[in-house]
């Protein structure tokens, strides 16, 4: 490295220090909970205590594990987190269950279960009386046409049942080109909280197709997560902006929540950097409402200590 580029490198590094020192001050007064509500862990490929199932759609390789994820919430200064199962495991929870184990009181959980299954009610259960309070929502995927749940039978309503009654929320993975086999059970379950991923995913639908998610605002017991989000340079090249907008000008600060930014390569910078982006797609709205955003709204729904742990 010559003189000007190792000058370069350094303030570049000083300036993100200052940046890091400056917003950890500002975090530290205000005292407002940061909640990231989306990320996966992996044990790895090489790890045989955490084997990949066999109908996993992707196979990670490298690991991100749930003792680097504490390790990049206290440098960005996250309190909480929501660990999602990934499908590479499917409906096998025992890493899950590690990370929580790990993460004690700083992370919950969300399982992923297929409703067409007959033994998932069941396992779900068991493993909510296990898990009690670590374990938050049921997850149900919709946009694999081959995988899809069973839309119009006894089978779904009858798990989404189970899960109402077992206190837990239900998180609503899918493409828009499904919502409608969602919205009777939304309607039905009015009191059964409704996690929707990802935007909607909005990406994945015609302008049209995505309305129909952006009125499920009208359902009280919906909660739309600001997660995934795409990049301009990425097909169908559509601005994420006035998306993000529009939903929370439909849902409001009290129904929206946040997540992403950890993963295999993460640091605590880039985790904070990812999180500052959210709050930039937020600039609208008052600090109070960015507040609630960021965390507050999730502390409450995930039932998250309100003092933070930093």
């Amino acid at each position: 490295m010559n003189r000007r580029r190792f000058l370069g490198h350094s303030a570049g590094a000083l300036a993100a220090t200052l940046a890091s020192a400056s917003f950890t001050r500002a975090a530290d007064k205000d005292n407002a909970p940061v909640v990231d509500t989306h990320l996966h862990c992996f044990a790895g490929k090489d790890d045989a205590r955490f084997p990949y199932h066999d109908r996993a759609p992707y196979r990670p390789e490298k690991s991100a594990t749930p003792e680097h994820l504490l390790k990049c919430m206290d440098g960005a200064g996250v309190d909480f987190a929501v660990v999602v199962h990934p499908e590479p495991y499917q409906d096998d929870h025992r890493y899950l269950e590690h990370c929580l184990a790990v993460g004690k009181e700083r992370l919950k959980g969300t399982c992923l279960y297929f409703a067409d299954k007959p033994a998932s009610i069941a396992v779900m259960t068991a493993r909510k009386k296990k898990l009690g309070g670590a374990l938050v929502a049921a997850r149900i995927h919709a946009y694999a046409p081959d995988r899809l749940p069973p839309f119009g039978k006894p089978e779904l309503r009858a798990f989404w049942r189970a899960a109402a009654d077992l206190g837990l929320m239900l998180q609503l993975h899918f493409e828009p080109r499904y919502a409608v086999g969602f919205e009777p059970l939304i309607e039905e379950f009015k009191e059964t909280r409704v996690i929707i991923d990802h935007l909607g995913r909005p990406m994945q639908a015609t302008l049209e197709e995505h309305a129909r998610v952006v009125r499920w605002a009208r359902f009280p017991n919906t909660v739309m997560k600001i997660s995934s989000l795409p990049e301009p340079a990425q097909y169908p090249h559509r601005d994420v902006r006035p998306i993000v907008r529009q939903l929370a000008d439909a849902f409001g600060a009290d129904r929206l929540i946040y997540g992403g930014g950890y993963g295999e390569d993460a640091t605590p910078a880039s985790y904070r950097a990812y999180r500052e982006k959210v709050r930039g797609l937020l600039a609208h709205l008052n600090a109070a409402d960015q507040a609630k955003v960021l965390g507050e709204t999730a502390v409450k729904l995930y039932g998250f200590p309100a003092k933070p742990a930093r």
